[in-house]
């Protein structure tokens, strides 16, 4: 078995990311390997992270061996960092990569355990190209790459990105393992009454971070208030804003939709998910671009049909048994939905579906693909 370093967020930092490395860990220590995280002292500098908190509420995963060591606006740090990890004879070298910010101080630490150790060094990338595009980005990413032996990515639309970067590494792709850190789902009832929801609507979920590229503002548009109305629906909007909350509120002030529209505009404790999924019909996606999501993985686990737009490997994740996938425009969006409800499905036909695909998404295959 294997001495393994996974460097990218942990605990205390929270986001999809984090939880990831951290499930991640726990299934290559249950598997027999020896594996550490290393992660941030300081991660972003408070001015440019656009959220109410970087960290964590809840304690620390057991089992989890999480070393914080990694200034990232400090190239001595890096250097320090990278000769560290070099000495302790990793056979393994896992470091995540899912924005250009990062590449200079993941770039140098890579390179000094590249110089000086046998290590075997695995770029896991979620995101070769920026969601939002910034200038320098392609440069950035470029200094990133070059000292890996091999590369993981968890869709094809990033195993494309990474070559049209000149890629000519082998590069792996396994799908986003499902979040079962988030445990199981519960009868509806039960996430209705623990969410305060009233039982005779049915909800529409759109759930986490908002940002100008997952679409939400394509979704407010495609609502038809007077169906809603009408047909007994609401929408929440479950995740902590990023982007401007205005231009969302002006949507749905000029739509009339503020009795349709439930706004839960904060960070979701992990222990509350599965109360969001399990009060939800559907979980819809309406994303601009993308290259995989964490939330496909969420609604997958909690056996929820979604409505994802056709961008990036979104489409890679839902078959005809567990939703649609329609082009990013708000009409093809608003028939998805009224399509979607009036094909009057049970709930439980489509979790049997889904639940059938839950095997494609194990941590095993997805571990045991990445060493």
């Amino acid at each position: 078995m294997s001495k393994i370093a996974i460097i990218g967020p942990a605990f205390p930092y929270r986001g999809g990311i984090a939880d990831f490395n951290e499930r991640m860990a726990l299934e290559l220590s249950q598997q027999g390997h020896a594996v550490e995280i290393i992660t941030f002292t300081l991660q972003y500098p408070a001015f440019l992270f656009p959220g109410k908190s970087q960290f964590k509420d809840q304690p620390s995963v057991e089992g989890l061996s999480i070393r914080r060591s990694i200034h990232a606006l400090n190239p001595f740090n890096w250097i320090k960092v990278g000769n560290e990890i070099a000495n302790q004879k990793f056979d393994q070298v896992i470091i995540r990569y899912w924005i250009p910010f990062m590449a200079p101080a993941l770039g140098k630490i890579a390179r000094m355990i590249k110089k000086n150790s046998k290590a075997e060094l695995i770029g896991l990338v979620d995101n070769a190209i920026p969601h939002e595009k910034r200038p320098g980005d392609t440069a950035l990413t470029k200094y990133f790459i070059k000292p890996f032996d091999r590369f993981m990515c968890l869709s094809e639309s990033v195993k494309i990105d990474l070559k049209a970067l000149g890629v000519t590494l082998p590069i792996t792709v396994s799908p986003h393992p499902i979040y079962d850190i988030f445990g199981e789902p519960v009868d509806r009832s039960e996430a209705i009454e623990k969410l305060k929801l009233d039982p005779q609507f049915e909800y529409l979920l759109f759930f986490g971070l908002i940002r100008n590229y997952k679409g939400l503002d394509l979704l407010l548009q495609s609502l038809d208030q007077m169906w809603m109305q009408i047909e007994k629906k609401r929408l929440i909007i479950a995740g902590e804003f990023y982007d401007d909350i205005a231009k969302y509120q002006k949507i749905i002030s000029d739509k009339k939709l503020q009795d349709q529209v439930i706004i839960c505009n904060e960070f979701i404790p992990e222990s509350e998910v599965k109360f969001y999924f399990s009060a939800a019909s559907v979980v819809v996606q309406p994303y601009k671009t993308a290259t995989q999501s964490g939330i496909s993985q969420i609604a997958i686990q909690m056996e929820k049909p979604m409505i994802v737009t056709n961008v990036g490997g979104l489409k890679e994740m839902v078959t005809a048994e567990m939703g649609y996938v329609v082009e990013p425009e708000v009409g093809e969006i608003d028939t998805a939905i009224k399509a979607f409800f009036a094909l009057n499905k049970d709930q439980k036909d489509w979790a049997a579906s889904i639940r059938k695909e839950k095997v494609k998404y194990q941590w095993t295959t997805f571990c045991e693909k990445l060493i």
